[in-house]
């Protein structure tokens, strides 16, 4: 079983310290496509439920030291 490493940290979308995970490989490959990188490990998703009745997450991005690292905010799509 693998577990899923955490931080609670702000999230700019929320407004406020919300839980974020690292991204599944998936969402990686997603993000490197995204923004032509080779590499996205420095990168954390909020899980913050914005909707308890969906279950729909905020899914905006951040850095572990960066809350904002995009003039716009990106979210991950949610991926199969």
């Amino acid at each position: 079983m693998t577990t899923q490493r955490t931080m609670q940290d702000y999230c700019w979308t929320c407004g406020s310290d919300q839980q974020h995970r690292r991204l599944t490989r998936k969402e990686e490959d997603w993000l490197k496509k995204r923004l032509g990188r080779s590499g996205v490990g420095e990168f954390w998703i909020c899980v913050n439920v914005l909707d308890p009745d969906t279950g729909k997450q905020c899914r905006n991005l951040r850095t572990g030291f960066n809350k904002k690292p995009f003039a716009e905010p990106i979210k991950a799509p949610v991926l199969d």
